[in-house]
């Protein structure tokens, strides 16, 4: 499969690329993230021919925006072409004494730090002004008025713990209603969510119209417990983006090396899992990275595969994965071997 190739959201009507690029790296995720790399890994994705690309106001607090908008602005020769989505239910602000703020966001388990981001501080706020403000701030931030997907984001009873159902309702009462104004406004083309928790997509199903999902860490070869839903999606026409596809690098890593999964280090029968599916890519001659960043695609509920490489030799070494032919009893194997 090559990365260019279009792929279509069809609830939405538009077109995202069999590969995308996010974003989270250039806000410092694990480690800084100078301008100068991430304008280049920008730039190397466009000559790939990636045309999807995925931002969040979380991402460096907001300068993972700024950078993928000055890109498409000032930098790529067709920025019409590209498919952009970014995040609601984050909001930046720098807390003042006196300020009213709704309480400080709690410590995201799927969050790691930003080494380089802005001066803010993020707030959650799922309301129907909150997601509107958010979007406001990303127009301003991507520089763009248009935005063809949002996605709410980190959503989940994991992710708030005692504080979910104050955000759920939130989103229920008021949320998906100004999302549903947006699209109907033609701002956005498409909206779901961007989680890293099945359950969240699977309740929203029942609560508003989506049009696609982002499901990070959840469908890959480690962690297949989001394929129930999956199918769920396919029935329902919501399209699914996914990211997270080498579960926080172990699976992108030589073997050995690299110990991140799921934003957090590797407990000792992942380690073991992971050393089973590098013995059977080396007697296959290949990659693990390779298997990882293709595996996805092989569900039909699946448009996109989203990869979030720091520099262009990352970005490089993800497309030459993902353009490589695999054997077909490569599948097999892995299955068995974990």
């Amino acid at each position: 499969m090559k990365v260019s190739e279009r792929r279509r959201l069809e609830r939405a009507g538009i077109e995202v690329t069999a590969l995308g690029l996010g974003c989270a790296a250039f806000g410092g995720l694990y480690r800084e993230a100078p301008l100068s790399q991430a304008q280049d890994t920008l730039r190397a994705a466009w000559e790939a021919g990636i045309r999807y690309f995925d931002a969040a106001p979380m991402y460096g607090l907001g300068r993972a925006e700024h950078l993928l908008g000055h890109f498409l602005r000032e930098e790529a020769d067709t920025a019409s072409t590209a498919t952009v989505s970014t995040k609601v239910g984050r909001l930046m602000a720098r807390r003042r004494p006196g300020r009213d703020l709704p309480p400080a966001a709690p410590r995201n388990p799927f969050d790691s730090g930003w080494r380089n981001g802005l001066n803010f501080e993020e707030i959650f706020d799922y309301s129907y002004d909150g997601l509107m403000r958010s979007f406001d701030d990303s127009q301003q931030r991507l520089g763009r008025p248009e935005v063809d997907i949002l996605f709410v984001h980190d959503i989940g009873r994991v992710t708030h713990a005692e504080r979910h159902e104050k955000h759920w309702g939130d989103l229920t009462k008021g949320g998906f209603r100004a999302l549903e104004e947006l699209r109907a406004a033609g701002l956005i083309k498409g909206f779901g969510l961007g989680v890293n928790e099945t359950r969240a997509i699977e309740e929203a199903m029942e609560e508003a119209d989506l049009d696609c999902c982002l499901l990070a860490g959840r469908y890959t070869l480690l962690d297949r417990s989001g394929e129930a839903l999956l199918a769920r999606a396919r029935q329902r026409g919501v399209s699914i983006v996914i990211g997270g596809a080498y579960n926080s690098g172990i699976l992108a890593a030589q073997k050995g090396g690299e110990t991140k999964f799921n934003y957090a280090d590797a407990p000792t029968e992942v380690l073991r899992q992971v050393d089973r599916l590098h013995e059977v890519a080396e007697r296959h001659g290949i990659p693990l990275g390779a298997a990882a960043v293709q595996f996805p695609l092989r569900h039909p509920a699946v448009a996109s595969v989203l990869v979030g490489t720091r520099s262009p030799q990352d970005l490089a070494t993800s497309v030459d994965w993902f353009e490589r032919d695999l054997p077909a009893e490569i599948w097999d194997a892995l299955d068995a071997a974990l």
